[in-house]
C-alpha cells in the first residue's frame, strides 16, 4: 500500500505525492482524519484524488494512505428500509451513535449492522460434496414480510461445496458455507462486498416483455416504460421532476424501489422519507419501507460523493436483480452529478467540452445507463431479473439542448419531457405529449392488448393522433376563436380537452387517483373513446357539437377519477358505457325525427 503527502488541495480533489504503486480508483485515506477519497487519475507518482468528504482544514504535506481496494458496497440482509449517505454510511446509525445533524468528517461505521441476527434456511437443492456455481442460492432470510433475502454464491466463486450452514440465527459476517476449489477454501458470509463501478455478470440480457407499471397514467398508457427499461425525465425548476418521480418510486409494481438523492434540496429528501414511512404498498398492503431502500447525497454534502451515490445505487439495484426481482431505481438528479464532475475537471485542468463539462460526460452517463436490463441471472435455480432506470435531468431554463440531457437522450428508450407551460397552468403531471416517446411500445403491445381485449393500441394512436391536431388548430384557434372552425375540428377541441383534463391530469394528493392501475386507466380510456366514437357518427347525421356538449355523460366522464379503482371498474364505468350509447341513440333519433 502506498503511503505518500498531500501536495495540493483544490476545494474536493486533493493531489499527493510518493503514491508509486498506486492504482486508479483506488480508495485512499486522506489526512489525520483518514477522509476518505478515490484516486482518478495518475501522473507520474502524483495521484490526483477525489474526496467524498469536507476537505475543509486540510494542510499540505498530511499523510494520504492507500488502502489497496476499489469502492466497493456491502450487500446483505439489513439493506432493505436502510437510509445511506454517497459512501453507504448508514445514517440512522450515524444519529444514534453521534447525535449529530450532520454527518462528521472521517465518520466509520459498518453499512450492514454487524449486531443483528438473520434466520438462515438452507436450500434443499445444495448439500456437502456438490458443485456450486456463482449464483447459486444457497439460502434465503425473511428480510421483510415482502423481500426474501437470497444468500448467493459470490460471482467469483466456484468449486465443490463443502460444508453448509444448518437452519439458524446468524450474523451478517459469520460464514454459512464453504467452497472448495483448485485447494482453495472460500468462506462464503452473509454478504457480499463489491465494486460499485464494475457491473455484476449474469447469463444473458433478455428483451423487454411487460411494461413496469407506474400508476401515472400519462407513463403507462401514453408511453410504456418496459421493465429493465431506461427513462429520463428532463424538466425546468417547478416542472415537477420530484413530485412525479416519488410518485414513480411509490406506485410502481417492482419488488425492489431504490430511491437516489443525487444533489437536491435536503427538504425534498426528507419528505420522500417522511412519506414512504407512512405509505403502504397498493398492491401488497405492506408499508413502502419494507421493499425500499435510499440513498441521500444532498445539495449541502461533498459534491464528489454524488457520483458514488448514484454507481451505489445502481449496484444495490443489480444485487437484488440477481435474486430474480424487478428493481426500479431513481436518481434525482443526474445534472447535479453531471455538475460535479465539471467541478472536479476544471480543478484538474482538463480540456473542457461543450459548456465546461469534461469531454468524458456522455460515457460516464453511458456506464449508469446500460447497467439497466432484464436479465437471466446466474446460478441455480433458473431466475430472471430487472433493473429499471430513471433519471431526473434538470437543465437550466428548461434547454433540453444543453450536453447533460442530450448525453442523457443517447442511451434512454423513454423521454418523459416536462413542460413548463403546463406546469403554470396548473396540469400535473407536465408530461409535453408532444415531445415525450417510448421505444418501447412495440414490445408491451401483446401485454397491453391482452389485458385490453386489443384494444389499448388502437386508442392510444387514436389520442395522439386527436392530440396532434388539437396543437396544429392551436394558432388557428388563437386568431379566430373556436367557434370559426368547423364542426370536425369543434369536436377534435373538445375531445382533446377531454383527454387532457379527463385523462392525461392526475394529482398525486388525490386519495384515489394518486395511483391509477391499468385497469382503471383503460376504463377511464374507454369511456373517453366510446364518446369520441358516437360523436363522430352523430356529426355525420349532422348534430352540431353544440348540442354534444350538452350531454349529462361528458360530465360523467369528467368525474371518473373520483371513485376507488374496484368501484370504478366494475360498477361504474360499465354504467357510464350504457349512458353514452343511450344518450348517443336518443340525440340521434331526436335529430331524425326533425327536432
Amino acid at each position: 500500500m502506498a503511503v505518500g503527502r498531500i501536495y495540493r488541495i483544490a476545494g474536493p480533489l486533493v493531489v499527493a505525492e510518493g503514491m508509486t504503486g498506486s492504482m486508479v480508483y483506488e480508495v485512499v485515506e486522506v489526512g489525520h482524519e483518514r477522509l476518505i477519497g478515490e484516486i482518478i487519475a495518475l501522473q507520474g507518482d502524483k495521484a490526483y484524488i477525489q474526496v467524498y468528504e469536507d476537505t475543509t482544514g486540510l494542510v499540505v504535506g498530511e499523510k494520504v494512505v492507500g488502502t489497496g481496494k476499489l469502492l466497493s458496497a456491502e450487500l446483505g440482509p439489513g439493506l432493505i428500509g436502510s437510509i445511506y449517505d454517497g459512501l453507504q454510511r448508514p445514517e440512522a446509525d450515524i444519529a444514534k451513535a453521534l447525535g449529530d445533524i450532520f454527518i462528521r468528517r472521517g465518520v466509520k461505521l459498518s453499512s450492514l449492522p454487524r449486531n443483528v441476527k438473520w434466520h438462515f434456511k438452507p436450500s434443499e437443492l445444495f448439500s456437502a460434496g456438490g458443485k456450486v456455481e456463482p449464483g447459486d442460492v444457497l439460502g434465503t432470510v425473511q428480510e421483510t414480510p415482502l423481500v426474501t433475502h437470497k444468500i448467493m454464491v459470490p460471482p467469483e466463486v466456484h468449486g465443490v461445496l463443502k460444508w453448509l450452514a444448518p437452519e439458524g440465527d446468524y450474523y451478517v459476517e459469520d460464514t454459512i458455507a464453504v467452497v472448495e476449489s483448485e485447494g482453495k477454501k472460500y468462506e462464503v458470509k452473509m454478504y457480499q462486498v463489491w465494486p460499485i463501478r464494475k457491473p455484476r455478470p449474469f447469463k444473458r440480457k433478455l428483451d423487454p416483455e411487460e411494461p413496469l407499471v407506474t400508476g401515472i397514467r400519462v407513463i403507462d398508457y401514453m408511453f410504456p416504460l418496459a421493465k429493465g427499461g431506461k427513462a429520463a425525465i428532463p424538466g425546468g425548476f417547478g416542472t415537477g421532476k420530484t413530485v412525479t418521480l416519488q410518485e414513480v418510486t411509490k406506485w410502481s409494481h417492482a419488488d425492489i424501489a431504490i430511491y437516489v438523492g443525487c444533489g437536491e434540496r435536503g427538504n425534498e429528501m426528507a419528505d420522500a422519507l417522511h412519506t414512504f414511512r407512512r405509505l403502504e404498498d397498493p398492491r401488497r398492503r405492506r408499508p413502502m419501507m419494507e421493499r425500499s431502500v435510499f440513498i441521500a447525497n444532498t445539495s449541502n454534502m461533498p459534491v464528489a460523493a454524488r457520483e458514488t451515490s448514484v454507481f451505489l445505487g445502481v449496484t444495490i439495484g443489480e444485487y437484488f436483480r440477481d435474486m430474480g426481482y424487478d428493481v426500479i431505481m431513481v436518481a434525482d438528479s443526474t445534472s447535479r452529478w453531471a455538475e460535479a464532475m465539471r467541478e472536479i475537471s476544471g480543478r484538474m485542468e482538463e480540456m473542457p467540452g461543450e459548456e465546461g463539462f469534461p469531454a468524458y460526460l456522455s460515457s460516464r452517463i453511458a456506464e449508469f445507463y446500460e447497467r439497466a436490463g432484464r436479465v437471466e441471472t446466474l446460478g441455480r435455480p433458473s431466475r430472471l431479473g430487472s433493473l429499471t432506470i430513471i433519471g431526473a435531468v434538470s437543465p437550466p431554463g428548461g434547454d433540453f439542448s444543453e450536453p447533460v440531457t442530450q448525453s442523457t437522450l443517447r442511451y434512454v428508450q423513454c423521454l418523459f419531457a416536462l413542460d413548463y407551460g403546463l406546469a403554470t397552468r396548473r396540469h400535473f403531471p407536465a408530461i409535453n405529449w408532444l415531445i415525450s416517446y417510448s421505444l418501447y411500445i412495440p414490445f408491451v403491445r401483446r401485454w397491453w392488448d391482452k389485458l385490453t381485449n386489443g384494444e389499448w393500441y388502437r386508442f392510444r394512436n387514436e389520442v395522439m393522433a386527436v392530440l396532434q391536431r388539437e396543437a396544429e388548430l392551436a394558432d388557428i384557434v388563437r386568431l379566430v376563436g373556436p367557434e370559426a372552425l368547423p364542426e370536425n375540428d369543434k369536436l377534435m377541441l373538445e375531445i382533446a380537452r377531454m383527454i387532457r383534463e379527463d385523462f392525461l391530469q392526475q394529482s398525486a394528493f388525490d386519495p384515489y387517483d394518486c395511483y391509477s392501475p391499468p385497469e382503471r386507466s383503460h376504463a377511464i380510456m374507454r369511456a373517453i373513446m366510446l364518446f369520441y366514437r358516437r360523436a363522430r357518427e352523430a356529426l355525420d347525421k349532422g348534430i352540431p357539437v353544440s348540442e354534444i356538449r350538452k350531454l349529462p355523460t361528458r360530465i360523467k366522464i369528467a368525474r371518473l377519477k373520483s371513485y376507488r379503482t374496484e368501484e370504478l371498474v366494475n360498477k361504474i364505468a360499465p354504467q357510464v358505457y350504457k349512458e353514452i350509447e343511450k344518450e348517443f341513440e336518443e340525440l340521434i333519433k331526436r335529430y331524425a325525427g326533425g327536432a
